[in-house]
């Protein structure tokens, strides 16, 4: 996601064209989740135009098609695979395969998660979501859980939403986002060198920064250990995203201050009528 209806004239110029807006979003950021190859494979030369539009540090962490992992749950996907890793390959090493998986997908179902790790490219850096409680509450289906990504090299990405549910909904957008996010524990182990985290804040710019901080402190524990993070802050309405990841992104660089600082963004002009 690079777009957003309330960040042109704030965060992207605006009327600015579709092929130069993640160009624009990459001076606020180094990283961003692709959600739109989740519910369509993207064309190769699509693909190429965001290559050309990032620089070589610039990290894409894009999820699998959804008839991959909710609708035929691995089982004879074989075609949509290679057309999906042939419309990424211009991203090179810079993209990250970040498998979602859905609720019902449980611990009995690992083995065939496994089964498909194993045939991924093993030049590309992959991710698992699970959302299934046991596998946050059941030792043995958390441990179980952790064997099979180690075995295959990937990470587990916890989406941490404990901060949302804290209180009810006090928006039409987090009432939404109630209706529709996953309630968890929150998890902080990484398995790799590249860790992924999804967090949710609220609305609230202060609430969201206050539920932040005990990510801030992981964050900087895995860079101090040599780890190479990737944080992605979002809110219920997600109008002011970049704003907000580049102070979380300000928020660690005060605990590690070898940190390299985030792009400076473009200055926004604002819309003229001439």
């Amino acid at each position: 996601m690079w777009t957003h209806k309330a960040w042109p004239g704030r965060f992207l110029p605006p009327s600015l064209p579709a092929r130069e807006r993640l160009r624009a979003y990459a001076g606020w950021c180094n990283a961003v989740e692709g959600n739109t190859t989740f519910y369509a494979t993207p064309a190769r030369d699509t693909v190429a135009t965001w290559a050309q539009q990032t620089g070589p540090g610039f990290r894409f962490v894009v999820k699998l098609p959804k008839v991959v992992t909710h609708e035929r749950r691995f089982a004879g996907v074989e075609t949509e695979m290679r057309a999906f890793l042939d419309a990424i390959e211009p991203l090179g090493d810079r993209a990250v395969l970040w498998t979602q998986l859905p609720g019902s997908f449980g611990p009995s179902d690992v083995d065939a998660l496994l089964r498909f790790l194993r045939r991924l490219p093993p030049d590309r850096r992959r991710a698992v979501e699970v959302r299934h409680p046991d596998f946050f509450t059941d030792t043995g289906a958390t441990s179980r859980l952790e064997r099979t990504l180690a075995a295959a090299e990937a990470e587990w990405v916890p989406f941490d939403t404990t901060v949302f549910f804290g209180s009810p909904p006090a928006s039409e957008a987090e009432q939404d986002a109630w209706a529709k996010k996953p309630r968890l524990p929150r998890r902080t182990r990484a398995l790799t060198d590249h860790p992924i985290v999804r967090y949710l804040g609220r609305d609230s710019v202060e609430q969201t920064v206050e539920g932040w901080q005990p990510w801030t402190e992981v964050v900087a524990g895995w860079l101090r250990e040599g780890r190479s993070p990737t944080v992605f802050v979002h809110t219920p309405d997600n109008d002011d995203a970049p704003a907000l990841a580049r102070r979380f992104h300000d928020d660690v660089r005060a605990s590690v201050p070898g940190l390299a600082a985030l792009p400076e963004p473009e200055p926004v002009e604002p819309a003229t009528l001439f």
